[in-house]
């Protein structure tokens, strides 16, 4: 029972908060215009009536980027909050409400602290820069790229050195064992969860996707008995929550990099830590999906022709250019995200 409760209060904790924080950094978003102040205006291989459909320039100029430090300084709140608790009032209690550990929880909440810092910096470039900045120019998108190679280096490290971590767990087979390549692939996957914040294109659609993956993470992880790192997860979907308030339509702000960042690459760190990181598309698989629609649009686009296999790229936004409306797109997000997310956790407690 005492394990639940330490894995619900942090998490009830952390939506409220969010909740109460949101006022006094919405009052700052809007004081300091902290939106686009150019809008988009290449469409690349969309076409001109597609790209209207998908992108509100109104919205965009007005609307600010960083509520994703919603999430996480709400969840960076509710750990120092509950590890002064249990200093200060030193009793069972208290003791086991903390699930700030060396062990469990310190390298994903470094990640997410980490990786979320580093999308602050790229969304106030978005906004305060001019040119190649505003408009995310291949090079800039190559520097991201580099950072979360660094990080992904930075933690495998660790893995492999510090925890001896070698193997990847193979649902309803074994093991394998990958020796030093275990770095790389530690990389490959950070990077492949990174390329997910595509998702983050529609109002409410990233923050409902990610609340769900979290919580189905926490329950894998409660069941691992790993309760700290239950509880980590639990506490991050009700910062998303909280955040997600806030960013149904009409959006108060955009989640932006300094959210999907940081979740993303946390994301990562906890499938690696729950060994189900072969279950992650599963899980995940509304990120997996859009990610994908992505590479295949550019492949198509590239070498066959200028075919393109969607109307446009990401999915969701090809579901709006060919009719569906925002709300039914992210309604239908939200219960796919669901579905997988049941299912993938089915799969790795019976695996």
């Amino acid at each position: 029972m005492i394990d639940v409760i330490k894995v619900v209060v942090p998490s009830v904790l952390t939506f409220f908060l969010g909740i109460l924080i949101t006022p006094f950094f919405t009052h700052y978003f809007y004081k300091y215009k902290m939106w686009k102040k150019s809008p988009r205006t290449e469409a690349g291989d969309i076409t001109t009536d597609d790209f209207a459909k998908i992108h509100n320039t109104k919205e965009e100029l007005s609307t600010p980027r960083v509520g994703g430090v919603i999430i996480w300084v709400s969840v960076i709140l509710t750990v120092i909050l509950i590890y002064i608790l249990h200093l200060v009032f030193p009793n069972d209690l208290t003791q086991k409400l903390n699930f700030f550990s060396r062990s469990q929880t310190l390298i994903p909440l470094a990640s997410l602290i980490l990786a979320s810092l580093i999308g602050l910096v790229d969304d106030i470039l978005q906004i305060t820069g001019k040119g190649a900045y505003a408009k995310d120019s291949i090079i800039y998108r190559r520097v991201k790229v580099a950072c979360i190679v660094l990080i992904g280096l930075a933690i495998s490290y660790w893995f492999y050195f510090k925890l001896d971590a070698t193997t990847i767990h193979m649902p309803f087979w074994y093991d394998i064992d990958l020796g030093v390549m275990y770095i790389p692939f530690f990389i490959i996957i950070m990077l492949g969860v990174f390329s997910t914040s595509v998702i983050d294109g529609i109002d409410g659609l990233s923050g409902g996707v990610m609340a769900t993956i979290f919580t189905a993470y926490s329950v894998i992880a409660f069941v691992q008995n790993q309760i700290d790192i239950s509880a980590l997860c639990a506490v991050i979907a009700g910062g998303t929550l909280a955040f997600l308030w806030f960013n149904v339509p009409p959006a108060r702000f955009y989640m932006s990099e300094t959210g999907m960042l940081g979740l993303t690459v946390t994301l990562a760190v906890i499938a690696f830590l729950t060994d189900t990181v072969l279950l992650l598309p599963i899980i995940a698989f509304p990120l997996f999906i859009t990610s994908l629609s992505v590479i295949i649009q550019m492949i198509s686009y590239k070498h066959f022709n200028k075919h393109r296999v969607f109307k446009v790229a990401p999915l969701h936004h090809h579901f709006v250019a060919i009719g569906w409306s925002r709300e039914k797109t992210v309604m239908r997000y939200w219960i796919f995200s669901v579905v997988f997310a049941i299912s993938g956790v089915i799969l790795a407690l019976v695996s």
